[in-house]
């Protein structure tokens, strides 16, 4: 099936060296030099993350590609600031390691040089699964610990704020979980879902804008929204939770500040339309402690896409990073969806979200699935759009046209 595109320009594609596997991290740095250098985070081993020369984004070349220690570890996160980068560590299994955060010294994107690195690791953690790391000063990560032990192992990954501001030294500041997951909890434990994908945190996004407040994706615990003015003892302000009836797996939750709006995401995480529907829901956030669904950004019919292979729904949104080389807007929105490609919307209005723009592109030689699979987005300030395939794929360079 040849490229679907509309609304887009397909400015060009990177194999990253034959090793096209996208993860759920890009960042984008402006280096010494004045290059702009895009880095990605692997899904998967036998790489750790790849720096893209993007200054001619129709023309990108890896300047640096690095390994992973072994085969039972991922690095599928990291985050960029100024000329530091943090990038998360996951193991398949409890127990190994390496499990936690490391920082690079990335000042000359060629040779990056390790600052620090934060162990997670212990009995009951696989490590660091999502940092958020944007003002230089605090990381915001879900991520296990040595002296925490879930009633489920499912359970394992809780919100974590670690100080870097000596970056050689990280030292944690406070952390929070669903009350009712650890052993020890006076708090009965949830209820679990069918298609049971754990109650852990999964995206830990606090902004500049609204420094006080962290907007946590629980998997299927759902959205919270988090007062950490004190960061040693978070509370919750509220929360949101369709699931059930819908399948669980709440991802991202992104505020719209000028708007009073969330953005919420709910990951697709089985193939074939299996766990049919995962949206991305649109709130009514005025009333803080009362948020309520609105819209959902469409989508085109199951029946069309399940059917092509691999995952179909909601995964992650461009998530107004701050930052200079970040695009940032309240009204436009895009995001991927697996075979559903990556996805533009106009929220002007929204209680009916409008798609602008689509691209779907043709099935990656070698990937494991018969379509391809945007795993990621990422969109700098001069919206050119980066979207990133999930098996073999690579990343694609996209210029809107809209």
């Amino acid at each position: 099936m040849a490229n679907e595109i509309s609304g887009f320009k397909l400015l060009s594609q990177d194999l990253m060296l034959a090793h096209g596997a996208v993860g759920e991290g890009m960042s984008m740095q402006v280096a010494r030099d004045g290059r702009r250098i895009l880095w990605i985070a692997h899904e998967g081993p036998p790489k750790n993350f790849t720096g893209i020369d993007v200054s001619d984004p129709r023309a990108p070349k890896v300047v640096v590609q690095t390994d992973l220690p072994h085969g039972k570890v991922r690095s599928n996160s990291l985050e960029v600031t100024g000329d530091i980068m943090a990038v998360a560590y996951q193991t398949v299994e409890p127990g190994l390691t390496p499990a936690g955060f490391e920082l690079f010294d990335i000042s000359t994107p060629e040779n990056p040089k390790s600052i620090s690195f934060f162990d997670c690791s212990g009995p009951h953690s696989r490590g660091v699964h999502q940092l958020w790391f944007v003002d230089g000063r605090y990381v915001h990560f879900a991520g296990g610990a040595a002296d925490f032990t879930p009633r489920n192992q499912k359970d394992d990954q809780i919100y974590r704020i670690v100080d870097v501001a000596d970056p050689t030294r990280p030292v944690e500041v406070g952390r929070w979980w669903l009350p009712g997951i650890r052993e020890g909890d006076s708090e009965e434990p949830p209820k679990r879902l069918p298609l049971d994908s754990g109650f852990r945190a999964h995206n830990t996004n606090v902004y500049p804008d609204r420094p006080e407040r962290a907007y946590v994706a629980f998997l299927d615990g759902g959205a919270f929204v988090l007062d950490i003015s004190d960061m040693g003892s978070p509370k919750v302000v509220s929360s949101w939770n369709p699931h059930p009836p819908y399948p669980g797996f709440t991802h991202t939750v992104m505020p719209l500040f000028s708007r009073e709006l969330l953005l919420v995401t709910d990951e697709c995480v089985r193939d074939n339309g299996i766990d049919w529907p995962k949206l991305s829901w649109v709130l009514d956030a005025r009333e803080e402690t009362n948020l309520v669904p609105i819209s959902t950004l469409p989508l085109p019919p199951v029946e069309e896409f399940a059917p092509r292979g691999g995952r179909y729904g909601s995964h992650n949104l461009h998530e107004n990073r701050p930052g200079d080389t970040s695009f940032r807007s309240d009204t436009l929105i895009f995001g991927c969806f697996f075979s559903g490609g990556a996805r533009a919307y106009d929220l002007s209005n929204p209680l009916q979200p409008r798609e602008l723009a689509s691209f779907v592109p043709e099935t990656p030689k070698g990937s494991r699935v018969t379509s391809s699979q945007i795993n990621d987005i990422y969109v700098d300030e001069n919206g050119i759009v980066y979207a990133g395939e999930r098996h073999t794929g690579g990343v694609y360079i996209l210029e809107p046209d809209f």
